[in-house]
């Protein structure tokens, strides 16, 4: 039997001795925070079954999406810190590559709500702590071999922390339409 997941809101500030963010950083996490919120107010009191249902005509759940931009976040991250080898050559990924990478975006046997929650929650906490503790937002990496990469690009931090930004609230739209159609259930409205 599933067991309903109840969404609890993370804390909005850390001990008192831990650095914070202000200004452009501060705007960023904000903007970031309010986004991942709405991504998980998608699953709230939902079971892991339910979180695991297709609901549209597309292949996408909420588990699994909340997934897919964990793994989106925690890659990006990566690739502020370590550069383009954080990320796949996506020009070489093989069919087998491309299942896996399509195992993100579905709850797969044993996983569950929980503990899909509990890791986007930890993703957040270390990119929040990235954001606070970088040196520089200016500073950037050459864009891994993809095809929608422009040649030679590159990003910065800023930029990539942007795209977090972009590719959560992107989601959580997706999420929003995919409660709906299962129970009629929004985040705003």
């Amino acid at each position: 039997m599933s067991e309903t997941v109840t969404v609890n809101e993370p804390a909005t500030q850390g001990p008192a001795d831990e650095p914070t963010a202000t200004g452009e950083r501060a705007d960023l996490l904000e903007v970031l925070a309010t986004h991942r919120r709405f991504l998980r107010l998608t699953t709230r009191d939902l079971t892991d079954e339910q979180a695991g249902r297709r609901t549209t005509a597309s292949q996408l759940c909420l588990g699994g999406l909340i997934k897919h931009v964990a793994s989106v976040e925690r890659t990006w991250v990566r690739f502020i810190l370590e550069g383009p080898s954080a990320m796949p050559d996506f020009t070489a990924l093989t069919e087998a590559d491309w299942a896996r990478r399509a195992d993100e975006f579905r709850m797969l046997p044993g996983e569950t709500l929980a503990g899909v929650l509990a890791d986007y929650a930890e993703v957040a906490r270390r990119t929040d702590e990235l954001v606070v503790a970088l040196p520089d937002l200016d500073a950037t990496q050459p864009l891994p071999e993809a095809p929608w990469s422009e040649p030679g690009g590159r990003w910065s931090a800023r930029r990539v922390l942007m795209h977090i930004v972009a590719e959560t609230a992107q989601h959580a739209g997706h999420a929003d339409i995919i409660r709906e159609s299962m129970d009629g259930a929004k985040t705003m409205g």
